[in-house]
């Protein structure tokens, strides 16, 4: 077992003592905390089984069942912050995820990555289809801001039906994008090298196909619960620390949600596995973009607390930064530690506007 998953584990101590804070009512700057913590391992968890899960089943099912898991905290928290009418928080929190994936994320990489190797190459082909991807995704989420800026006297109702309609294309790419990988397309996603850094090869194993639907069942079931304390103390905590409901949106809750996606992408980068770190970065950002925003609006329909895809327009110009600059210097399949400084300044640059940001 290595030292990451020993740290995991141990992190399991937060669930009860989140449990516990809140039942105290503790600080709320405590329960923030603690239950922003308990979710790292849990997320852990569930992306380890349903990359088990995956393997053992097949590309296509295995596929759907990353669509649907691959970004499960993010899912879980956004739906429990939208039923609690927190719809500005949920917002933020979808644009931070892609920006901390496509900046943070993958400018770690990059960087530790390219410390240890001169140069370190990845497909280009994948990378330019990534970045056109990303591209339609910015488009969209430009086009209800762009309207709302542009109209006087809109009504909310117009916008809410572009985002319905909207959604509902993005989706349909989406899983267009997912047949074109898997089924037409599926020689251009092939690596090169086919291990994944299985750290246990028995998971590949059909026998242990039904403990680890157990343990994703069970871990999304408490990563419920949890997201639920982390929810409820948001507001409070937000005030005890004297930060704005944007910066903590944007910054700290896709910090908490996406640091065992951070690892991962650092732990391929320094074994020169870089293809496989670009492809966590930017197709959970994919997945985030064009799967997690347009189903959020979609239930959001369904449940009677309306979401649209008219962001704040701050949040819009750092998405569309982000997107630019990892376009930039993805599209030749090449990198070195410059370019990881680059994303990483440009993702301090960009925290440290939102700080500021009244």
């Amino acid at each position: 077992m290595t030292n990451r998953n020993v740290i995991l584990l141990l992190m399991l101590v937060f669930i009860p003592i989140s449990v516990i804070a809140q039942i105290l009512y503790l600080n709320p700057l405590v329960i923030f905390i603690t239950s922003g913590l308990a979710i790292v391992p849990l997320a852990a968890l569930i992306a380890h089984s349903t990359e088990a899960i995956a393997n053992v089943t097949g590309p296509t099912f295995g596929g759907l069942l990353n669509a649907t898991f691959g970004n499960a905290t993010e899912m879980i928290v956004s739906i429990v912050a939208l039923h609690a009418g927190l719809v500005d928080v949920v917002k933020a929190s979808l644009s931070g995820a892609i920006i901390a994936n496509l900046l943070l994320a993958l400018g770690l990489a990059i960087f530790f990555g390219g410390l240890r190797f001169r140069e370190q190459c990845f497909q280009p082909t994948v990378a330019r289809l990534n970045a056109s991807s990303l591209t339609l995704a910015v488009i969209v989420l430009i086009t209800p801001t762009a309207i709302r800026l542009t109209s006087n006297g809109l009504p909310i109702s117009t916008l809410n039906n572009f985002s319905y309609a909207a959604s509902i294309l993005l989706l349909t790419f989406y899983f267009l994008m997912l047949l074109f990988s898997m089924k037409t397309h599926r020689h251009i996603y092939l690596l090169e090298d086919t291990e994944v850094d299985n750290i246990d090869e028995s998971l590949q194993q059909r026998g242990n196909l039904w403990l680890q639907i157990g343990v994703l069942l069970i871990c999304t079931i408490i990563l419920v619960f949890i997201s639920e304390i982390l929810v409820n103390s948001l507001e409070k905590a937000i005030s005890v620390l004297g930060l704005t409901s944007l910066f903590t949106g944007v910054i700290l809750i896709p910090i908490f949600g996406g640091i065992v996606e951070f690892i991962t992408c650092v732990t391929f980068a320094i074994k020169n596995k870089m293809e496989i770190a670009v492809a966590v970065a930017i197709g959970s950002s994919l997945q985030i973009a064009l799967f997690v925003a347009p189903v959020l609006v979609l239930i959001g329909w369904v449940i009677g607390q309306p979401m649209n895809l008219s962001f704040n327009p701050f949040e819009i110009v750092a998405v569309a930064m982000a997107v630019i600059s990892t376009n930039s210097i993805s599209n030749d399949g090449r990198s070195n530690w410059l370019e990881g400084v680059l994303l990483l300044i440009t993702y301090a640059a960009i925290a440290i506007a939102f700080y500021l940001h009244p």
